[in-house]
């Protein structure tokens, strides 16, 4: 009998959403999650020009963003 083991981050996925939602332009929910040179670059650039934080809304809503480790958010 096999045992598997996901691994998921300890970041919430529900936060990570909020944060985008609210502070996504300036990337609030890359610092969140670990990825501090993304989320620089967000704010410097207004979310990738608005295109990378939309996209970042979809991720998190779909479960496929990941944290700065490459886990996905639990939920």
């Amino acid at each position: 009998m096999a045992n598997y083991v996901t691994l998921t981050s300890d970041r919430s996925k529900k936060t990570a959403f909020l944060l985008c939602l609210f502070g996504g332009i300036i990337g609030l929910h890359m610092y969140y999650v670990g990825r501090i040179g993304r989320g620089f670059l967000y704010t410097i650039t207004a979310g990738l020009f608005l295109l990378g934080w939309l996209t970042d809304l979809f991720k998190i809503l779909l479960g496929t963003f990941r944290d700065n480790v490459g886990n996905p958010l639990r939920t």
